[in-house]
């Protein structure tokens, strides 16, 4: 298999990015773009980000998730605790989350380090799931091996067991926010000279921004 993408080529020219136009807090030029790329018809799920992990293996492994909240502390997602994001979270929780809006021609790159939220968040964010999604959460023993045939004979067991019953958040399952230390902001611009603005924390939780070399 040769399959040469050499020629591939788009020229990025739809907005700017200039260092004396940017807030003092990575978390208000976040909500900024997150508001205009969430506005815009041309993107799909502006919630979704890649979390990338270091497995208990010593590799890398990058997933897409869906982010459900951020504040000025961080970045909001849930998942199984016992899945392999999971575990590597517990082992490393270092990670990496990544936005990339390509009708915007831009990307968010973010260092941080996973924390599990409180309890009661996680209880009310279950809550608000669709009972489908609930139960989806107790059927799965995430990141196993399985048959697909076990898993909706269990669901449809379940289905059938919870008709008139609440579904309670499985202790297992719950919710990370990831407070970040570096926020990278990239801006698509023409020949190349893409632009960059890195926000890394300082021990005063002041941020020191630069701009970066495309």
């Amino acid at each position: 298999m040769n399959n040469d993408l050499s020629n591939y080529r788009k020229s990025y020219e739809k907005s700017e990015l200039l260092l004396s136009n940017v807030p003092d807090n990575p978390m208000q030029l976040f909500q900024t773009w997150f508001y205009e790329v969430d506005g815009s018809d041309a993107i799909d799920e502006a919630n979704a980000m890649t979390v990338s992990t270091i497995g208990l293996d010593g590799f890398p492994k990058s997933r897409v998730v869906l982010l459900k909240k951020y504040t000025y502390e961080g970045f909001i997602f849930y998942t199984n605790y016992n899945s392999e994001k999971g575990k590597a979270i517990a082992a490393n929780n270092r990670i990496c989350l990544s936005f990339f809006w390509h009708a915007a021609e831009r990307q968010i790159i973010i260092k941080g380090k996973a924390e599990k939220i409180s309890e009661n968040l996680s209880d009310g964010y279950f809550e608000s799931r669709p009972k489908g999604s609930q139960l989806g959460a107790l059927v799965s023993n995430q990141s196993e091996v399985v048959s697909k045939v076990d898993l909706e004979d269990k669901l449809k067991a379940l289905e059938l067991a919870y008709a008139d019953k609440e579904v309670l958040r499985p202790k297992y399952w719950g919710g990370y926010i990831v407070k970040p230390i570096e926020v990278e902001f990239w801006q698509g611009r023409p020949n190349r000279l893409h632009d960059r603005i890195r926000y890394q924390l300082q021990e005063d939780y002041s941020w020191k921004i630069d701009q970066l070399a495309p």
